[in-house]
């Protein structure tokens, strides 16, 4: 059980060569995986940078909200 022999480490580089080498299938699968990964950064980048004009757009929603509530709750305390 030592280390592995020159048969070992052949078949081993046979199977790897087989799945990532040349047109293979998996080599394609590879590499959309990484297409995909470079445009979900991206989008996560762009969402970052985004972020404090949404948060903006968020409060100043959320303020108006506020005030049309107090207002609701004004006018049923009045009645």
């Amino acid at each position: 059980m030592g280390a592995f022999s020159i048969w070992h480490w052949l078949i081993v580089l046979v199977v790897v060569l087989i799945l990532f080498g040349g047109r293979g299938k998996i080599s394609g699968l590879m590499g959309d995986l990484g297409k995909g990964l470079k445009a979900f950064k991206s989008n996560i980048k762009e969402d970052a940078t985004d972020s404090p004009a949404k948060a903006e757009a968020l409060t100043a929603d959320s303020a108006e909200e506020e005030k049309s509530a107090q207002a609701q709750h004004s006018s049923e305390t009045q009645k």
